[in-house]
């Protein structure tokens, strides 16, 4: 019942506006061309639907489809270069890594060789100082024994010559060097 009520205020409504477009002067809304509109309509929409369907449409769809196709290609060669990239990282962080090992055994290596060259370096050089210090105390050893005689010699000498200056006479060197040594002993008793 619904229904029948809506097509009967649909059909009312719509004899309403065929009867004011024929009084209003739009051609369009004169249902007497109606049909000839509705049949150029249908034609027009056909043969575009045809044109689309058949011509537009299937072009369309395959560009789409390779595209689809070569972006599934392009997202599968990145995905296999993420993987090769990964794989060469893990390599080259491998070879950084056994090079950093190896250079530092090489380092640790060559500073043992080093420290050991020193120490024998410094041995050697050790025992030419020890071997010099000890000539040097030889040296030292023998010019304090014999210091004292020439000490004496040159003040037996000195003590003459001044002497000779001084009085004028010449002095017997032994009486000197008894003086000398008189005094030498006092001195060393003080």
């Amino acid at each position: 019942m619904k229904k029948i009520i809506i097509h009967l205020y649909a059909l009312f409504s719509f004899n309403q506006i065929a009867i004011s477009a024929e009084t209003g002067g739009m051609p369009q809304l004169n249902p007497e061309f109606w049909f000839s509109q509705i049949f150029w309509l249908t034609i027009s929409f056909g043969i575009l639907f045809i044109v689309l369907s058949k011509f537009i449409l299937p072009k369309i769809r395959n560009n789409l489809e390779s595209r689809k196709s070569q972006i599934m290609d392009n997202i599968e060669i990145a995905d296999d270069q993420k993987i090769k990239g990964e794989k060469n990282l893990k390599e080259y962080d491998k070879i950084i890594f056994d090079a950093k090992d190896s250079a530092k055994k090489t380092f640790n290596l060559a500073k043992e060789k080093i420290q050991l060259e020193l120490s024998k370096e410094r041995e050697k050089i050790e025992n030419e100082l020890n071997s010099k210090i000890k000539d040097a105390e030889n040296e030292i050893d023998d010019l304090i024994k014999s210091a004292p005689e020439k000490i004496n010699l040159v003040t037996v000498d000195t003590a003459g010559e001044i002497i000779q200056k001084l009085i004028g006479v010449e002095v017997n060197k032994s009486n000197v060097s008894a003086i000398v040594n008189e005094q030498i002993k006092t001195t060393r008793d003080k």
